[in-house]
């Protein structure tokens, strides 16, 4: 080991020592925040990892071993025309409209297979800030003008960040080599078996994680989701009988399962991981596909869950949950926010970017933050870079595309929001 890599090393140690030595441990706000962080990361556990990253791992793993090469660097690839590359991209990542953590195990899928930096990022970016329901519930709350603006702003953004991301890295080898690469032989799976595969699989994502809020229609397909999520769970058996070869009676075993659970005090949440874990078995325990299938999601699971709980529990130390706090008080950032200056929305959009926001959350803590003197447009800001990007999805981000690309990203997220933020306080009045 060099001598530079010998004092990194002690230096590394010596600070740790240093901050375990005057840990605030018996303080109130640093006990709190210790309860606050482990109750956030706890809460992350129970629903999220389940409901969301689990039919995630499993789409990311089919996407690295069912969808063909030559699909991917058709629509996605660097060498695709960008008209429909982009168009791809967003459509894809609006139809998911998952949280930050969610999108990335389906990133780093697309992002394996060879899609180009842009159209891979302009995914990234729309799957989270692109949600019907979230938008619609901002304009309740919060005004049709803050909720007309973040439609507007997100859907721009998901192409102008891919567009500039491409522009920035057009020039890397891995972007260059894209571009140049001979299209991959044809999938001899035909396209509408892999459709069929994946409608299911989405329609689990989608419908197990249905909120609640909204009425006419969000509220009714509320009051049925575990039905049609379920529905989408027998669909996707049926195919894989048909289609893969597995055995029928590993299907029923996964169906048993369930039934099984159903008695349980746990409620859906526990029918839902007994039959994902029967389900699991019966891939990993078959040849081909199938067991390539289970270890490639095993494998996104391994990347990416222990960077995200990390990125939980650091986030809910240093910022809380919503309505309590941590080590930084909320009236700290209420006061960095208030009015329309650049000072304002850039903070706004650096903390939004560092916060953990699931689906939904974000519209009553900022009700809450324009109770206590927030502006208009540090508020949009923090709607247009809040729930595209955390603190936990930098952490994995950067295990995915690099550091230079994950800075880059964050980067056209935080100055892109603050500008947007500042334009939109200027002409609100606020």
């Amino acid at each position: 080991m060099s001598r530079w890599q010998e004092t990194k090393t002690l230096g590394i140690g010596l600070v740790a020592f240093i901050v375990l030595y005057n840990l605030p441990v018996g303080t109130p706000r640093f006990d709190a925040a210790v309860h606050e962080a482990l109750a956030l990361t706890r809460w992350y556990a129970r629903e999220h990892v389940l409901l969301c990253l689990v039919p995630a791992f499993f789409i990311a793993g089919a996407i690295s071993v069912f969808v063909s090469q030559t699909s991917v660097m058709k629509y996605l690839g660097a060498g695709a025309r960008k008209s429909v590359a982009y168009v791809v991209a967003s459509v894809s990542g609006t139809v998911l409209a998952v949280c930050s953590c969610t999108v990335l195990p389906l990133f780093a899928g697309i992002y394996g297979m060879g899609a180009g930096i842009g159209p891979a990022t302009a995914f990234l970016y729309s799957g989270p800030a692109i949600n019907a329901l979230a938008i619609i519930l901002t304009a309740r709350v919060l005004g049709p003008d803050i909720g007309l603006a973040r439609a507007v702003g997100a859907v721009v953004f998901s192409v102008v960040i891919g567009l500039l991301m491409h522009l920035v890295f057009r020039r890397d080898a891995r972007e260059t080599n894209l571009a140049a690469a001979a299209m991959p032989a044809e999938a001899s799976r035909p396209l509408y078996q892999t459709g069929l595969t994946f409608l299911p699989l989405v329609a689990i994502l989608v419908f197990a994680n249905w909120g609640g809020g909204g009425t006419g229609f969000f509220a009714a397909v509320f009051r049925v989701k575990w039905w049609l999520a379920g529905g989408g769970g027998v669909a996707l058996v049926g195919a894989l009988i048909l289609w893969y070869g597995l055995p029928w009676w590993k299907a029923l075993g996964c169906a048993l399962a369930g039934g099984v659970a159903s008695i349980w005090p746990g409620g859906p949440a526990a029918i839902f991981t007994a039959t994902a874990a029967a389900f699991a078995w019966a891939i990993a325990s078959e040849e081909g596909d199938l067991r390539d299938w289970a270890a490639a999601s095993w494998g996104f699971a391994k990347q990416i869950l222990p960077l995200l709980l990390l990125g939980v529990l650091v986030a809910g130390l240093l910022l809380g949950r919503p309505g309590r706090e941590g080590l930084i008080p909320t009236s700290w950032i209420a006061d960095l926010v208030g009015g329309n200056s650049l000072g304002a929305n850039l903070f706004a959009a650096v903390a939004g970017a560092f916060m953990y926001f699931a689906t939904l959350t974000e519209v009553p803590i900022l009700d809450g933050l324009l109770g206590a003197g927030m502006g208009h447009g540090p508020a949009l800001t923090l709607l247009l870079a809040g729930p595209a990007i955390s603190l936990p999805s930098i952490l994995v981000l950067r295990t995915v595309m690099g550091t230079r690309r994950t800075l880059v990203f964050l980067a056209l997220v935080v100055v892109l929001s603050s500008l947007t933020g500042f334009l939109f306080g200027m002409f609100n009045g606020s």
